[in-house]
């Protein structure tokens, strides 16, 4: 071990010493210099005991020496979170707008950081995004992340990719449950937050309380006094004012107060801009003309066009892939433009490696060191994914084999690293693991309008074992009902061993119910409260720990109502079978034995024929010139029906329909697989 003279000499121990470090991603602070002692005789504090004449090296493990902090102070990465619907993607629009990105004879749209298709049509944001703007001569990468908890991997993964948060909280309904999540998760990154009240102007608005609201969510999460320390901007983000402070903008306000804010609470990466190349990949996307991108962020070092790079996998004994970099984008406005170089501390998208996946690290071909993998919460859903089965096979989609739907969820994990897939007994059947009902909906609707056919199960809870025993994942709802309703919830949720933990006051009418319990119990708990509450409820769930198995639950009230055969549904079949229940098709739908064509009042199934025909007479009586009168179907949508559904059915999903099935078609088949168990 070199020392200042070469040698440590004498073992004594001199008084402590400092030497600069810098530990790198996946220790609490990725981006932030430390300042490590080290007791080590003859030490100066331009060398560490353990470094070598070519790469610097500290005795802690996953920390590399570094002289000196060097930020960039020219450029802000701040991620925009917050529960969903507080107004994060508005408030994107408007900062887009405020800093001149949208030009003077560009069509403004609204959301548009919401591109894909079912992020416009739920009103959600799914995937996590960048974009930049300039504001005082500083460069501020902007990362929009979703809101909901279900898509909780999008936001841990835009986490990594910056220095700080602007933390936005509606100024009527306060912190809620994906507030709790993803503030817990910045404040383990250490990450400094600005605290935006939105909607300041609603009639409703508690900016006060909320304020208050805010520091005890602090409190709870054991945030240390820096954190604390944040400032307050309120804003009303479709109309782009903001002022510093609590309170309500001027009408002739703009967004200075928040940009300032931004600039002066959030640091600048820090980094070595001259160390060697180390780069942390955090996303990927597709271009027709490049093939795979990476985006992600340059920990150290620069990265350069033309360059060659090395890619590490991280893999144990497999050797980094060394390849020039084709192209190399920055982020300018909500475009990708072509750079020579980024910098440490600066945001990237590159081509040219076809092999690439997040977490990957592109290091210095001379000396490649991997950065640690990025981590996020294991799954708590399970469900599998099959090849469709049913006689109607085919007549929709075009992507039908378990080849093509395993290759498009590998495609899927490498690209979403909450996903998780895995073998089943059944080689046509793959199993699926998520963070949600909604993130594993949102898949299969993706699929499905890519044309691909498929039947999925209903979803189950990943057991864990904790002290030799069983454990099942614990969700917090926060639902929103008018208060006629409150009884409606309590009654729901009883059955299913949840516990009503706090009521509150909402809007002018309404109460907020929060409820803690089984993750199983609240499968299809969202799609009961909107038929009993008449579509009023507003209900949010996020993940809340782990419990001892809380024992069975009870099912579904209704029954199935079973097709004994195929051809298309008739008015006058359904006519008789809606006065036994609620119909889930209208004629002349083609059914198929096996099919579940709706819900009996009764728990007890029936085997029915929809397609049975009134019977033609010469005879005319008053009774065969009524007119046929049936109610309106209750169409099952892709979420209603994976919730609805029990574990021996299924849902089959064509690019044009949504059916629920038996697994097994036949009655004889069901009645064997029943003497089976």
């Amino acid at each position: 071990m070199a020392a200042e003279n070469g040698s440590l000499g004498s073992s004594t121990l001199a008084p402590s010493r400092v030497v600069y470090c810098r530990p790198v991603a996946g220790l609490s602070a990725p981006t932030r210099p430390v300042l490590f002692h080290f007791l080590h005789r003859g030490v100066s504090l331009n060398a560490c005991p353990l470094s070598t004449p070519n790469r610097p090296r500290c005795p802690i493990a996953g920390a590399r020496y570094h002289p000196a902090p060097v930020p960039a102070p020219s450029v802000r990465n701040v991620a925009l979170v917050a529960h969903v619907d507080h107004g994060k993607t508005t408030l994107v629009d408007a900062i887009l707008g405020a800093t001149g990105v949208f030009a003077k004879h560009q069509v403004r749209v609204d959301r548009v950081m919401d591109s894909n298709d079912q992020e416009r049509e739920r009103g959600i944001t799914i995937l996590a995004k960048a974009a930049s703007v300039e504001w005082k001569g500083v460069r501020i990468n902007l990362v929009d992340t979703p809101g909901h908890a279900d898509f909780g991997g999008e936001v841990e993964r835009a986490l990594e990719m910056v220095d700080g948060i602007l933390l936005l909280v509606d100024a009527a309904e306060g912190p809620m449950p994906q507030t709790r999540y993803v503030l817990s998760k910045a404040l383990a990154r250490d990450l400094p937050a600005v605290v935006v009240i939105n909607k300041v102007e609603r009639h409703d608005a508690r900016v006060d309380e909320i304020a208050d609201e805010v520091y005890q969510l602090f409190f709870d999460l054991d945030a240390g006094e820096r954190h604390i320390e944040f400032p307050f901007v309120s804003t009303v983000a479709r109309e782009g004012r903001a002022v510093a402070g609590v309170g309500v903008p001027a009408s002739d306000a703009d967004l200075s107060a928040l940009m300032d804010a931004i600039v002066a609470t959030i640091p600048a990466p820090v980094g070595d801009p001259d160390a060697p190349l180390q780069a942390i990949v955090t996303n990927l996307d597709a271009s027709d003309y490049l093939g795979r991108l990476a985006i992600g962020r340059v920990v150290n070092g620069t990265l350069r066009a033309g360059e060659k790079v090395a890619l590490c996998h991280d893999l144990e004994g497999e050797p980094p892939i060394l390849r020039r970099l084709t192209q190399l984008m920055a982020f300018s406005g909500l475009e990708r433009i072509e750079t020579e170089a980024r910098a440490a501390g600066d945001l990237f998208v590159i081509a040219g490696f076809p092999e690439v996946e997040i977490g990957d690290t592109l290091a210095d071909p001379d000396d490649p060191v991997p950065l640690p993998r990025l981590k996020v919460d294991e799954p708590v859903l399970r469900m599998t994914f099959g090849v469709n089965s049913s006689p109607l096979s085919g007549k929709d989609g075009t992507l039908l084999t378990s080849r093509q739907i395993r290759e498009r969820l590998e495609r899927e994990v490498r690209g979403n690293v909450s996903i998780r897939i895995g073998p089943t007994t059944s080689p046509d059947v793959i199993e699926v693991s998520g963070r949600g009902e909604l993130q594993l909906a949102v898949l299969i609707e993706t699929m499905r309008r890519e044309g691909f056919e498929l039947q999925v199960s209903r979803p189950e809870v990943i057991i864990r074992a904790i002290d030799g025993r069983p454990h099942e994942p614990v969700e917090r709802a926060v639902i929103d009902v008018p208060n006629e309703h409150v009884g409606t919830v309590t009654q729901a949720v009883a059955p299913r061993k949840g516990k009503v933990t706090d009521l509150r006051p909402g809007d002018t009418g309404r109460t907020i119910v929060t409820v803690v319990a089984p993750a199983r119990g609240l499968l299809g708990l969202r799609s009961l409260l909107m038929t009993t509450t008449r579509g009023t409820a507003l209900v949010h769930q996020h993940h809340d720990g782990w419990q001892p198995w809380a024992g069975d639950l009870p099912g579904r009230i209704g029954g199935a109502m079973i097709a004994d055969r195929s051809g298309p549904a008739t008015g006058f079949a359904l006519e008789n079978l809606q006065k036994r229940g609620e119909i889930f098709v209208t004629p002349p739908e083609l059914v198929y034995e096996g099919m579940i064509v709706g819900e009996a009042s009764r728990p007890e199934e029936m085997v029915v024929n929809p397609t049975k025909g009134k019977e033609l007479t010469n005879i005319r009586t008053h009774n065969h010139d009524e007119a046929i009168k049936l109610t309106p179907p209750r169409t099952p949508t892709l979420e209603t029906a994976i919730e609805w559904i029990a574990e021996d059915e299924l849902v089959e999903v064509t690019p044009n329909a949504i059916r629920i099935r038996k697994r097994q078609l036949t009655d004889q088949d069901r009645r064997m697989a029943r003497k089976g168990k």
